[in-house]
C-alpha cells in the first residue's frame, strides 16, 4: 500500500511540475491591500491547494466534528456506572458470551 501511495504522490508531483513549466507567463494578483507578482503556473497550483484545504475544512466542520460530538456523547452514556444487579448480569466469566 505504501508503494501505491508513493506512485500517486509522484504522479501529482509530476502534474504540478508540468503545470508550472507550461505556464510561465507573469501575472499580478491584485489583493485588497497588496499586489503579488508571480507566474501563472504557481498561481494555479496555489489556488488549487487553497481550494482543497478550504474544502477539507468545510467537510471537517460539517461532517467530522458533529460525528465526533455524537461519539463522545454516546461514550459518556455507556460509561455511566450502574450496579451489576440492575443490569441483570450473572457471574459468568468474561469472554464466554453468556
Amino acid at each position: 500500500m505504501n508503494v501505491f501511495r508513493l506512485i500517486i504522490a509522484l504522479a501529482f508531483l509530476a502534474i504540478g511540475l508540468v503545470i508550472g513549466i507550461l505556464n510561465t507567463q507573469p501575472i499580478t494578483l491584485n489583493l485588497l491591500f497588496t499586489q503579488i507578482s508571480t507566474g501563472s503556473g504557481a498561481a494555479i497550483i496555489v489556488s488549487l491547494l487553497a481550494g482543497v484545504c478550504i474544502g477539507a475544512l468545510i467537510v471537517l466542520a460539517t461532517v467530522a466534528w458533529p460525528l465526533y460530538a455524537r461519539l463522545r456523547k454516546a461514550g459518556k452514556l455507556t460509561a455511566s456506572p450502574t450496579p451489576t444487579a440492575a443490569r441483570g448480569t450473572t457471574d459468568a466469566p468474561p469472554g464466554t458470551g453468556v
